[in-house]
């Protein structure tokens, strides 16, 4: 069975996508509320709830197979202002400086000769231009520098689940684990490697390029799950709207989105569209607005660090239109997690939860498809269970 440590873990996610055939060793979080979420799902025994700053290799257990970390994205995002990484020793000023004492720990692994065999970083989109592709060129240094073959991929959760949800992947291996000749490309695929990510490589050192791969995943089938199958008529952790705070929320739609809610009343049909608040400038003056989609696809789900991070959904069944907040089980639900899943009690822990994790079958689809076989490449993993 691979091992893997977990860093970042919030609720467990990456956890819940790489499976039972996966042995969790380590698990580290900082926030009291997540390691809750964690330990209700996962167990305690092997979590650490500590500063990253703080944590030791003394703290680390044997070596794993791979280890992954979803680092915080909120400096590498438009609603952070695109601050940036920054350098560890500056780490109060950006949270997304806790990559930098992250990665100090995978090279005192490296020194300790227990460098993890992979090594997986996922964030926002933006990490690829923040800070003008500095950011995403000093991650790829850092992999690079510490010998480690290294490429990246983003997927979206859409190809999956009916959630709108680009992420950024790295995916580097160390030098001595052969990596099999079909898992790596000629060149990018229009699937995986799309043109702000051909730019940031266009930005990368000689040295980077030269231990770059073209990751090589397989196409995905057509997504088949249909939003309005995830909504509870009986929403738990949030009521239905009153007609008139539906009204209100309409009366904040512009003619366009408003003319989508007419016409999803002629479907006949049950329709579900996702909506989201956002302050707008028309004609010189700033208007809140709210935007909807039906294309059968929620809007990517963020924390909730303010009303507008919170999305809601507008039911249309004929002539009869109801609203209200998306419930975090439904959030939950958008992420591939079951119904099993344990949730915090209050909205907000709960949908803070599921905006901060990443979506289950993505991270599946990277197990099967590069993670397993590269492991059953080097005979640390049975050919069968790499094949499932």
């Amino acid at each position: 069975m691979p091992n893997f440590y977990e860093f970042f873990a919030g609720g467990g996610m990456a956890h819940a996508g790489l499976g039972e055939e996966w042995n969790c060793t380590f698990a580290n979080d900082f926030d009291e509320m997540k390691a809750a979420a964690y330990r209700a799902n996962w167990g305690g025994d092997h979590l650490l709830v500590k500063d990253v700053n703080l944590v030791s290799t003394s703290d680390l257990p044997g070596q794993v197979d791979l280890t992954w970390a979803s680092f915080p994205c909120q400096d590498l995002s438009l609603a952070g202002n695109y601050e940036g990484i920054g350098h560890w020793a500056d780490r109060e000023q950006t949270r997304s400086g806790t990559f930098w004492p992250f990665w100090r720990l995978m090279r005192r692994l490296g020194d300790e000769g227990r460098a993890p065999r992979m090594i997986v970083l996922e964030n926002v989109y933006g990490a690829l231009t923040s800070n003008g592709g500095k950011d995403f060129a000093a991650i790829a240094a850092c992999f690079s520098g510490s010998d480690y073959r290294f490429g990246a991929m983003i997927v979206d959760a859409k190809r999956f689940l009916p959630h709108s949800r680009p992420r950024l992947f790295v995916l580097g291996v160390r030098a001595d684990v052969a990596i099999p000749s079909a898992l790596r490309a000629d060149g990018p695929s229009d699937s995986w490697h799309p043109q702000a990510l051909l730019s940031a490589y266009d930005l990368l050192s000689s040295d980077a390029k030269r231990k770059w791969v073209w990751w090589n995943l397989p196409e995905t089938p057509e997504m088949t799950i249909n939003f309005a199958d995830l909504i509870q008529d009986e929403p738990e952790g949030c009521d239905w709207h009153t007609k008139a705070e539906t009204a209100t929320l309409l009366g904040m739609m512009n003619a366009r989105h408003l003319a989508k809610v007419e016409e999803a009343k002629k479907a006949g049909r049950r329709i579900v569209g996702g909506v989201y608040k956002r302050t707008r400038v028309e004609s010189g003056v700033k208007a809140q607005r709210a935007e909807v989609r039906f294309d059968n696809l929620a809007g990517c789900l963020r924390t909730p660090s303010g009303g507008s991070s919170r999305q809601s959904i507008i039911v249309v069944d004929g002539q009869r239109v109801r609203s209200r907040l998306l419930s975090p089980r439904e959030a939950v639900r958008l992420m591939g997690l079951p119904d099993t899943y344990k949730l915090p009690p209050g909205y907000h822990d709960a949908y803070h939860i599921a905006g901060d994790g990443v979506a289950l079958p993505v991270v599946r689809h990277l197990a099967a498809n590069l993670f397993e076989p590269i492991l059953a490449a080097n005979g640390l993993l049975p050919a069968a269970i790499a094949a499932e």
